[in-house]
């Protein structure tokens, strides 16, 4: 994010709102910071091991939040570059980066909505949770892996067109900046992406056990306890087998509720 800010600051305009190349600045440093660095915060603030004391629910809406955060800021960064294009009768949408571009933020609030839908609001079923998660996590993960490619792209594109006396090919200043940046991005991005895939990242299931009640847990002085009292051996025996695999496969979903990228 820093890097980006000196970029538009020491060698472009700077940043404003009235169709000058300083409006299209926003652009690269509202995706930089929303984009890729706060989606890539709410991917891996599950995995952080300073959140597991936190309850899933907590995480959860923090999760949700910094999406919705991310989202709004690629939304105003497309707003900033149509407008300036528009002011200058720059074709819109012709380059690569422009469609790829354009389909991660469609691809991204599909997913938002998905996760606040399925996973957020309390109307979906477990099991429907558990069948939507693997896709849940391998789009977002896709989604935000096709935003680093797409970035390294744009910034790219935005040396050749702006640099012209002396060009990209002789590397000034700029263009190492802009470079460095890049490799920047390429570093982030594999953190985020190897954290949201190694098994010792992932939230201990022991912590899910203390936040949610099983959901076959049988209250104390209930009328099933004292009919489990008052049986044989047998069926409690057998009674206690079904709560225990009931208890394993509800924390199994948990475990797979709590690995939500979006």
């Amino acid at each position: 994010v820093i890097p980006s800010l000196v970029w538009v600051f020491h060698y472009r305009e700077g940043l404003s709102w009235d169709g000058s190349p300083a409006e299209f600045n926003w652009h690269p440093v509202l995706i930089i910071t929303g984009f890729v660095f706060i989606q890539g915060i709410a991917i891996i603030v599950y995995r952080l091991p300073w959140t597991w004391k936190c309850s899933k629910l907590l995480m959860k809406f923090i999760h949700a939040g910094l999406n919705t955060i991310a989202m709004i800021l690629a939304i105003v960064s497309m707003v900033a570059v149509f407008d300036f294009h528009n002011a200058k009768n720059i074709p819109n949408m012709y380059s690569l980066h422009s469609w790829i571009g354009l389909t991660a933020v469609i691809f991204y609030s599909l997913q938002l909505l998905l996760g606040f839908a399925v996973f957020l609001l309390p109307f979906a079923p477990v099991h429907l949770r558990a069948v939507l998660m693997p896709i849940h996590v391998y789009s977002g993960l896709t989604i935000f892996a096709t935003v680093i490619a797409t970035a390294l792209m744009g910034i790219t594109e935005k040396l050749i067109f702006a640099l012209k006396n002396p060009a990209y090919s002789a590397s000034p200043p700029e263009a190492t900046l802009v470079n460095c940046l890049g490799l920047l991005l390429v570093i982030f991005g594999s953190l985020i992406l190897w954290m949201a895939s190694r098994p010792h990242w992932k939230r201990p299931p022991a912590e899910n056990a203390k936040i949610l009640r099983p959901i076959a847990a049988i209250p104390e002085g209930t009328e099933v306890e004292s009919t489990m009292t008052n049986s044989s051996n047998a069926d409690k025996s057998d009674l206690r087998i079904n709560t225990e695999a009931a208890r394993k496969q509800n924390i199994k979903f948990d475990e797979a509720g709590q690995r939500s990228t979006m």
